[in-house]
């Protein structure tokens, strides 16, 4: 494997058994993800893409083929990884700080070091002045950088993103999404995104990865050229356009992913 390779899969599948039988989730993939890459996987609902971000966090068993993370075969959870989900999941007794914290008492990380990297964090994530406020005094949008900053916390190589920004109104997820490509573009960290929306994807991947329905199955991977940092201008030009299109052919039903 290259050493500039931070996740293989080859042949990797995923079958759930049930009182019915077996249930196929996932077909056989083949991907490779590079160190410092921004790659996001799009699908329809109930392709897989959570099982497959979920098996890369070592939370699901792989039921066949090879998947590693540092040349390391994934066969248990990974403390190398840091999760954000969809919902912020603060706790509310907790304010920013503390709420960011908890990941070092879990990890039972220094207190004097881990305080010195929140606090880097909370400025990097434009959260400074917010670290004794509490869940309910902050938008979803600064729930949601709270959310990254535990989760970076134990500065892990990867960070995987399960439909972050689904809860957020329009405006607050095209905002996000210029916050996060710069939390990627000064954390350097290799970052996994999974999402329904087309334009999210395009706007802040390096890669991304096409699934079909289920079961699913990698149906392209497309390289995006496009120059960063991008601003939210960039969704107007024909090349985004173009980008945009030929993803959306490898969907044929009305209203399967957010356009």
């Amino acid at each position: 494997m290259s050493d500039d390779i931070l996740i293989q899969a080859h042949g990797v599948t995923k079958v759930y058994q049930t009182r019915d039988g077996a249930v196929e989730s996932l077909k056989p993939l083949d991907f490779a993800i590079h160190k410092g890459e921004f790659v996001s996987v799009v699908g329809p609902s109930g392709c897989g893409k959570s099982t497959l971000l979920k098996m890369v966090a070592g939370l699901l068993p792989v039921t066949a083929g090879t998947l590693s993370l540092g040349g390391q075969p994934i066969t248990a959870p990974r403390k190398d990884v840091g999760i954000v989900f969809q919902s912020a999941v603060l706790l509310a007794w907790r304010d920013v700080l503390s709420n960011i914290l908890l990941q070092a008492e879990m990890r039972h990380m220094p207190k004097g070091s881990a305080r010195a990297r929140a606090l880097e964090l909370i400025k990097m994530a434009g959260l400074a002045g917010f670290e004794k406020k509490y869940p309910w005094q902050l938008s979803g949008g600064m729930q949601q950088r709270a959310s990254i900053c535990r989760a970076l916390l134990h500065d892990p190589p990867l960070l995987l993103m399960d439909e972050p920004f689904g809860a957020l109104d329009a405006m607050t997820r095209e905002n996000m999404n210029l916050e996060l490509q710069r939390i990627w573009a000064e954390s350097r960290k290799t970052v996994l995104l999974i999402t329904h929306s087309i334009p999210e994807a395009i706007f802040l991947s390096d890669r991304v990865i096409v699934m079909s329905e289920r079961p699913g199955s990698i149906a392209a991977i497309y390289d995006i050229q496009l120059p960063r940092m991008r601003s939210l201008d960039v969704m107007g030009t024909p090349e985004f356009a173009s980008y945009a299109k030929q993803i959306r052919k490898h969907f044929y039903s009305e209203g399967i992913l957010d356009q």
